[in-house]
C-alpha cells in the first residue's frame, strides 16, 4: 500500500474514533438504517459501536452460521462485528482486522460491553492492513467488510489475502463503494478524495475481475440502489464522502483532518456522487 495513503486514510480514521460519534445521535442512526441496519439491530450493540460509517449492511447477506469463523475487514468501532459475532453464536468467532490503533481501542472498549445481558467471548481484534492478513491459510468461513476496500490501493492483493485465508467454499459478504462510470479527473487525481472513499473506488467490471483473477467463481455484484448522499444526514459528519463535514466537528482534529473534509465538501458540492458511484453488494465463493 501506498505510505502517503495510509497515513491520510489511518489519519481521518483516528479523528473518527475519538470524535464522539455514536448511534446514540438521531443522524448517525439514521444514516445506518439509510444502509440497511433495523432499529433492533442498532439497540442490540453499544451506540459507540456505529459512528455513521457503513454503505451498507453485510451481516444482512452473509448468511452467517453458528459455528462459523467470520472476519471484518477494517472493523471501526465494531459495528458488523458485534453482529456476526452474536450470528456465529458461543462456537463460532468473530475477528476484527484494523489498521487504526484508536479504531482498535474503540472496538475492544465497545466488545467489553455486555450485549443482550453478556459481553461476548468470541470476539477478537487485530491491529494490520488488510493487505496482510494476520490470518492462517484457510482459516475463515466467511469474510465482510463495509466500505473499507474502496480504500485499499492494492486491491488485488487485498482480493489474494482474502483468496488465502478463506476454507474451500468460503465466502465473502461485502458491503462498499464502487463506480458505475470514471470520475472527473478532479476527483480521481485528489488525495482528499481518495481518503473520502470516492477517488479509490474501482468500476464494478474491475471489481469483478480482480475477485476473478484472485481466485474467486459465483462473483455477485450489485446495486443496493442506496443514495449516497445519505451521509448528510449526520450534522458535522466526519465519515466517508461527506459533503457536511467541517472543522468544527472535529475537537481533536489536526490541520490535515481540516483539510481532507473541507476539500471533500468543495468536491462533492460540485459533483452529484450518485451519478458516478453506488453502495454494492459483493458476493463471491473460493472454489472447493
Amino acid at each position: 500500500m501506498s505510505d502517503s495513503i495510509i497515513e491520510q486514510v489511518q489519519s481521518k480514521y483516528a479523528s473518527a474514533a475519538v470524535s464522539g460519534l455514536s448511534g446514540g445521535q438521531a443522524g448517525v442512526r439514521a444514516v445506518a438504517e439509510a444502509f440497511g441496519y433495523t432499529p433492533d439491530q442498532l439497540a442490540s450493540i453499544p451506540a459507540e459501536a456505529n459512528m455513521g460509517l457503513s454503505c451498507g449492511n453485510p451481516t444482512a447477506f452473509a448468511s452467517l452460521r453458528p459455528g462459523e469463523v467470520v472476519v471484518d475487514l477494517g472493523c471501526g468501532g465494531g459495528l458488523d462485528i458485534l453482529l456476526a459475532s452474536a450470528k456465529v453464536g458461543s462456537t463460532g468467532k468473530a475477528i476484527g482486522i484494523d489498521m487504526t490503533p484508536e479504531m482498535i481501542e474503540l472496538a475492544k472498549r465497545n466488545a467489553a460491553k455486555p450485549i443482550n445481558g453478556r459481553v461476548p467471548t468470541n470476539v477478537e481484534y487485530h491491529l494490520a492492513t488488510i493487505d496482510k492478513l494476520p490470518l492462517s491459510n484457510a482459516s475463515v468461513d466467511c469474510i465482510i467488510s463495509n466500505c473499507v476496500i474502496n480504500l485499499a490501493p492494492d486491491k488485488l492483493a487485498v482480493f489474494q489475502e482474502m483468496h488465502r485465508v478463506l476454507k474451500p467454499g468460503g465466502r465473502l459478504a461485502i458491503s462498499d463503494i464502487a463506480l458505475k462510470k470514471p470520475l472527473p479527473e478532479e476527483i480521481s487525481q485528489d488525495l482528499m478524495a481518495y481518503v473520502g472513499c470516492i477517488a479509490g473506488a474501482i468500476l464494478v467490471e474491475d471489481y469483478k475481475r480482480g475477485l476473478m483473477e484472485a481466485g474467486f467463481h459465483a462473483i455477485q455484484i450489485l446495486d443496493a440502489g442506496k443514495d449516497l448522499n445519505a451521509y448528510a444526514q449526520v450534522e458535522n459528519q466526519v465519515g466517508c464522502c461527506s459533503p457536511q463535514a467541517s472543522s468544527s466537528s472535529l475537537p481533536l482534529a489536526t490541520a490535515t483532518d481540516t483539510e481532507i473534509h473541507h476539500s471533500l465538501a468543495d468536491l462533492l458540492r460540485k459533483y452529484s456522487i450518485n451519478d458516478y458511484a453506488a453502495s454494492v453488494q459483493v458476493y463471491a465463493v473460493k472454489g472447493g
